[in-house]
C-alpha cells in the first residue's frame, strides 16, 4: 500500500529542484503521482512549486475530478491522466518549463541525436508534440501520437513533460533534456555541433539493449542510416510544425531523408544529385 504522505513530501521536494533549477518560474509547472487505479495526487494551481508544502497537495481520480486537498487542483493535470491511461506502469509525471529545451519548443526545432551518449541512452529521440491551448483535453491528447515511444516530451511553445516509475524518475528525463539542450546551444555559438558515426550509435543502442531499457530504434524496421537522423517521430514533424533550421542533420541521414539545412523531405542522395545534373543540364541547352 502507498505511503501517502511521503509521496506528497517526494512532490513538494522535486517542486523546490525544479524552481530552484529555473525550471519553474512563478506559479507554473506541475507535478502529480498515482496512488492508485483511481486516486492521483496533484499539486495545486496558482503557487510556486518551490515552496509547496504537504499539506497543499491535491487528490483527484482518472477523470480529473477533485477529490481532496484544501486548494483547487492544477488545471492541466488532464494532461497528466492522459499519460497514466496510455501508460499504466508510469507512476509519476512532471510538467514544467526548463529553458534551453523550450527554447526548442519554441522555435519548433528537433533535438539533434547521434551528439552525446548519455543522452542516448537515457533519452533517445525525443519529440516535440503540436500546440493545442493548455489546460484541456485537446491539450492532453497531443502527447497521444508520442506517448508509448518516449519518456519525455517538448511540447510545443510551452515546457516540456516527463514521466517514470517515481517522482524523481519523472523529473531526471527533463533535467538530462535541459542540460544537454543547454550544450547544443553552447556548441552552435562556436560554429558546430559534431556528431558521432552511425556504428557508434548502434553500440549505445546494444548497450541500452543489454541494461533493459527499450527504444523504438531497436525495431528490426529501423535501418542504421535511419539512426541518428531522428526517424522515430519524423512523420510528426509537418503536424507540429517542427524543421530543421539551426542544427543540420547527421551526414548519415543527409540526402535520405532531409535538406540538411531546412529539414524538407527529398529523395536519396542518387536521386537529389541526378535532380540537380539534369537541371543543370537543361539550363546550358537552354542557352
Amino acid at each position: 500500500m502507498e505511503n501517502t504522505h511521503k509521496r506528497k513530501q517526494e512532490i513538494c521536494e522535486i517542486g523546490a529542484r525544479i524552481y530552484n533549477k529555473g525550471f519553474a518560474a512563478a506559479n507554473d509547472g506541475n507535478i502529480s503521482y498515482r496512488l492508485s487505479e483511481n486516486e492521483v495526487l496533484c499539486t495545486p494551481t496558482m503557487q510556486s512549486k518551490g515552496f509547496l508544502k504537504v499539506e497543499d497537495i491535491c487528490m483527484i481520480d482518472m477523470e480529473g475530478n477533485q477529490t481532496g486537498g484544501l486548494k483547487k487542483r492544477s488545471s492541466e493535470a488532464l494532461l497528466h491522466l492522459q499519460i497514466y491511461k496510455e501508460r499504466p506502469e508510469v507512476k509519476s509525471v512532471v510538467h514544467c518549463h526548463p529553458p534551453h529545451a523550450t527554447a526548442f519548443a519554441i522555435a519548433g526545432e528537433p533535438i539533434p541525436q547521434c551528439v552525446l551518449p548519455e543522452v542516448e541512452i537515457f533519452l533517445g529521440d525525443v519529440p516535440i508534440s503540436k500546440y493545442e491551448t493548455p489546460g484541456g483535453q485537446a491539450f492532453a491528447d497531443t502527447i497521444l501520437p508520442l506517448v508509448k515511444k518516449t519518456n519525455v516530451v517538448v511540447l510545443a511553445n510551452h515546457g516540456t513533460v516527463s514521466w517514470g516509475e517515481s517522482v524523481e524518475r519523472a523529473y531526471w528525463w527533463t533535467e538530462i533534456l535541459d542540460a544537454y539542450c543547454r550544450m547544443l546551444l553552447m556548441a552552435r555559438t562556436l560554429g558546430n555541433v559534431n556528431y558521432f558515426a552511425v556504428e557508434k550509435e548502434r553500440d549505445l543502442l546494444d548497450l541500452k539493449a543489454k541494461l533493459g531499457v527499450a527504444d523504438p530504434r531497436n525495431d528490426k524496421d529501423m535501418e542504421d542510416c535511419d539512426l541518428c537522423g531522428n526517424d522515430v517521430f519524423r512523420n510528426s514533424w509537418h503536424t507540429a510544425g517542427v524543421e530543421r533550421r539551426a542544427f543540420k542533420d547527421p551526414p548519415a541521414a543527409i540526402g535520405r531523408h532531409a535538406n540538411p539545412a531546412s529539414g524538407a523531405p527529398v529523395d536519396d542522395q542518387e536521386s537529389l544529385i541526378q535532380s540537380i545534373t539534369d537541371q543543370v543540364l537543361e539550363a546550358l541547352g537552354n542557352r
